[in-house]
């Protein structure tokens, strides 16, 4: 059962059209998606007044969160040693195809234009990642003969960032933190602007606890760029938001994220606000599009946000008052 069209979804050009879609969605997870439901039901008799809720990203380790049917793809979260990573059952891998090249076509443009080089040595050893998923489908329709995967061959890795640079062709350099931080301080090299490096957000597996903004410092001197890019997704949603540099992230249209009081997580914060986050992704239809995330950041009047960290154990436990 599909609520309303992909084309619709990936159509949306304004408020009211999100909007639109938005409340129908909405009347479909209630009625299909028995999780969101009862934790819906559950939250709303306590509100004072009526808005919508969104469920912690905790519930994704917890229970299998979707709208019914056989899962085509299981992805599984990043999680530390002896932690319950997240799931995520996808019951329509097209849909989040189109989704991913919906995102980067939003923000970047054709996928076929790009060679696609990707740093994610944990993510191709766990397994089941949405990233390398995304990122296999973007080189699958690139098509371009340096596209590929990069586990600790970093020899390699210089040796065809080397030729790459020297083509001219236009280049998404995307690592993992602590991967790219460990390349740059082994193949430190001047990157031309045909060539973009993309951090994909985390700090898991970083020598030392560092701030973005220190790692993205580190990244630029090291290949000569004035600004390091950066792709934000989570394992529970399907859609992408990029940054162009500063840690300012834009959504796709069908992507809307808010913030919320981190000690009060029913309470919606202004744009300009500090709090946690929550977001909104319509191509989430089949699982859950209204997550309340662990991320920390700040909303601005034109829709952009940035990150500044994570939720905190006790802030975490204090959003799970909900529960």
């Amino acid at each position: 059962m599909i609520p309303i069209s992909y084309d619709k979804i990936f159509s949306i050009q304004n408020t009211l059209q999100f909007n639109e879609a938005l409340s129908v969605i909405l009347s479909y997870q209630l009625l299909q998606n028995s999780v969101y439901a009862d934790f819906y039901r559950a939250i709303s008799s306590r509100q004072k007044k009526e808005q919508l809720i969104y469920l912690p990203v905790s519930f994704f380790k917890t229970h299998e969160v979707n709208t019914g049917g056989v899962p085509e793809e299981i992805f599984l979260s990043s999680s530390t040693t002896g932690a319950f990573p997240s799931k995520h059952f996808v019951t329509d891998s097209g849909l989040y195809r189109r989704s991913l090249l919906e995102s980067f076509s939003y923000a970047w443009g054709n996928p076929e234009d790009y060679t696609f080089v990707s740093l994610l040595p944990s993510y191709l050893e766990r397994g089941n990642s949405s990233l390398v998923f995304m990122m296999n489908e973007l080189m699958k329709i690139s098509k371009h003969a340096f596209n590929g995967f990069y586990l600790h061959n970093y020899s390699e890795l210089a040796e065809n960032l080397r030729k790459i640079n020297d083509s001219g062709e236009k280049c998404i350099f995307l690592g993992v933190s602590y991967a790219l931080q460990e390349f740059a301080e082994k193949f430190p090299m001047k990157l031309n602007t045909h060539i973009s490096v993309m951090e994909t957000g985390g700090t898991k597996g970083l020598s030392k606890n560092i701030l973005k903004e220190e790692l993205h410092q580190i990244l630029c001197q090291a290949f000569g760029k004035e600004k390091i890019h950066s792709e934000y997704g989570m394992t529970e949603l399907l859609s992408q938001c990029y940054s162009k540099g500063d840690g300012i992230y834009q959504c796709p249209p069908w992507v809307k994220v808010t913030t919320r009081d981190i000690y009060d997580p029913l309470t919606l914060l202004t744009p300009g606000q500090p709090g946690a986050l929550n977001i909104i992704d319509l191509a989430n239809m089949h699982s859950c599009p209204f997550v309340a995330t662990d991320d920390t950041g700040m909303v601005f009047e034109d829709g952009t946000f940035k990150i500044t960290g994570r939720l905190q154990l006790g802030e975490i436990r204090g959003c799970n008052l909900l529960l």
